[in-house]
């Protein structure tokens, strides 16, 4: 194996030569307390940067026993190790040439916490991060010194201050590997209670900024108080017992006035999906795995998809059995947001009254009265979410400030006013038998057989005239997919660019290997998961790769949604054989 006086005498005897000179790095080179793995080399200091890996054997990372006991704690280590080294490189980073000679950095983790590639850690405490460097240059020749100076004291300096325990601190790691712990503990508990989310008493639900996901500590920012009627506690392995607010299955509303912190609570039960790193102030709020925001999408297209159950006959005799559309409106990629997210798994549906079709959601009295139904195609949520919950199993949590007609629907209300959450659900229900909203109920049937698709393999085409297939991501929010940009902007759940980017590879692994035009989407998304359930987020991508994150069937089976390339075939299937027939309430 190669030493560091190898690689000294290399870089000094490359100094001059043309940039590509820097290819006789790829290879391992044995430090003293670590190994460098060189996987790519740039072509040209503007290029996209060298691919790099340090590898710590255990006694050098010296964590202790205790956070490697679980595969949970690991991950908490390795979300912490991450963001320390992204930290570091960004303070200990020096300009030393031309284009992006100098650069350290990794693809940082944000405040949840997922697998990713960025930082691994093994059950025998081993660690291995991935990360890109700029080899330096001047001009388009390399620079010996200055690579010498990279690589001997710069990535030294941030392996040592970001990837050691006793430069990170023990009782840091420590609090980190068990806060995530618990919050898997807590998840478990969902299934077995039966409930949505769990939202912990003293949790700090708002955010510094609606670009900045870091909580808000500020005076004046109020924690969450659990409304009396919803009080649930669980006992976690490491925090012990924990209070808080249990949303129960079946139909959940979230009412009350303009900025008194409805949205808020829906934004964490959103981001609940996923755990959060210690110090997040949301680490004790967790949500159904399954859950799924749904929005409206103006403009998105929709390829096969059956919203019978909620849109009839459109104008001109257009049918919704297996509706496609290259530009959806309001109410049309709602609904097919909704059916595709039950096609995909989900087990809860998010719905935010700003964010969704008015006419989508609601149809009152006096409308019925103008317009009668024959002249309208929509269904009203409000005359289905009964039976996503009693036919599907699917519960729904949904905000809603300026429509009464929802309370006679739900089976649990609850009401924030000043960002304190009060239990309304027996005055929700005087006030609908008080005051009777007159409306009909539009639904021509309860949601029977939805069509099942199944995907023209020719249609997820990744390739493009010069490459055979080509993945880029554009922040977290739009993937090129072959010659397709597909717009992510609307999917809510998907927080980052290595998230994204992972999407994408598994949008590609789903067209090599399992789309044949016989299976369904469900079915594609099953052995995507499963095939990265069994070998990790590396079966993704022939390179040894670090801005991968884990993401769920849901998020996979958006980005193919809209891929506008994207065509099907349909076959009908049916509800699951055992959906529930009660909830906490039984509606009203």
């Amino acid at each position: 194996m190669n030493t560091v006086d190898t690689l000294v005498d290399f870089l000094n005897e490359i100094d001059g030569q043309g940039y590509k000179a820097y290819k006789g790095l790829r290879g391992t080179w044995s430090f003293p307390d670590f190994t460098l793995h060189v996987d790519h080399v740039q072509g040209d200091p503007f290029a996209e940067p060298s691919r790099v890996r340090v590898t710590l054997p255990a006694e050098m990372a010296a964590l202790e026993d205790d956070v490697l006991t679980s595969w949970s704690r690991r991950l908490g280590v390795a979300s912490l190790l991450a963001k320390r080294f992204a930290g570091t490189a960004q303070a200990t980073v020096v300009r030393r040439g031309s284009g992006k000679s100098g650069l350290i950095e990794i693809e940082a983790p944000g405040q949840e916490v997922m697998a990713q590639t960025a930082v691994m850690v093994g059950e025998d405490g081993t660690v291995e991060a991935r990360f890109r460097i700029g080899l330096p240059a001047r001009g388009r020749r390399a620079c010996g010194p200055a690579a010498i100076a990279l690589l001997t004291t710069d990535v030294l300096a941030v392996v040592n201050q970001s990837l050691r325990a006793g430069s990170v601190g023990h009782e840091d790691i420590r609090r980190h590997a068990l806060a995530n712990e618990d919050a898997s503990a807590l998840r478990a508990e969902l299934t077995v209670r039966s409930w949505v989310a769990f939202v912990a008493h003293g949790a700090r639900l708002a955010r510094k900024s609606g670009v900045d996901d870091r909580p808000l500590l500020e005076k004046g920012a109020i924690p969450f108080s659990t409304p009396a009627g919803l009080t649930a506690e669980v006992d976690l392995p490491n925090a012990g017992k924990v209070n808080g607010m249990a949303i129960p299955r079946g139909v959940t509303l979230i009412v009350g006035g303009g900025y008194h912190g409805k949205s808020t609570l829906l934004r964490a039960i959103e981001r609940g999906v996923y755990n959060h790193c210690y110090g997040d102030g949301r680490e004790f709020v967790v949500t159904d795995p399954s859950a799924v925001t749904i929005r409206a999408e103006d403009g998105r297209s929709v390829a096969g998809v059956d919203i019978s159950a909620f849109i009839g006959t459109l104008p001109q005799g257009q049918a919704t059995r297996a509706f496609s559309t290259p530009n959806a409106s309001g109410s049309t990629s709602q609904a097919a947001g909704i059916v595709e997210a039950i096609e995909a798994g989900a087990t809860a549906l998010l719905i935010d009254e700003d964010t969704a079709a008015t006419n989508f959601m609601i149809r009152d009295r006096r409308m019925q009265t103008l317009i009668p139904k024959e002249g309208e195609p929509i269904t009203p949520l409000v005359d289905q979410v009964r039976s996503l919950w009693e036919t599907w199993g699917v519960s729904c949590v949904i905000v809603l400030g300026g429509s009464g007609d929802y309370l006679d629907v739900a089976d649990t209300v609850v009401a924030m006013n000043e960002f304190r959450p009060a239990d309304v659900t027996a005055e929700s229900r005087r006030v609908a038998s008080e005051l009777p909203t007159g409306r009909r109920d539009e639904a021509p049937r309860p949601i029977g057989a939805f069509g099942t698709r199944l995907p023209d393999p020719t249609s997820v085409d990744p390739s493009t005239p010069r490459r055979e297939a080509e993945i880029k991501v554009f922040k977290e929010q739009s993937l090129v997919f072959g010659t397709e940009t597909i717009a992510l902007s609307a999917v809510a759940q998907l927080v980052s660019r290595a998230q994204t980017l992972a999407v994408g590879r598994g949008l590609l692994l789903a067209r090599t290997r399992f789309m044949d035009g016989q299976r369904s989407v469900s079915e594609i998304l099953n052995l995507v998961a499963q095939t990265i359930e069994e070998g990790g987020l590396d079966v993704l991508d022939d390179r040894l790769v670090g801005d991968l994150a884990q993401f769920r069937p849901m998020e996979l089976a958006a980005a193919l949604n809209r891929l506008r390339t994207l065509e099907v075939s349909s076959e009908e299937v049916g509800p699951p054989e055992a959906a529930p027939t009660d909830a906490t309430g039984a509606g009203f």
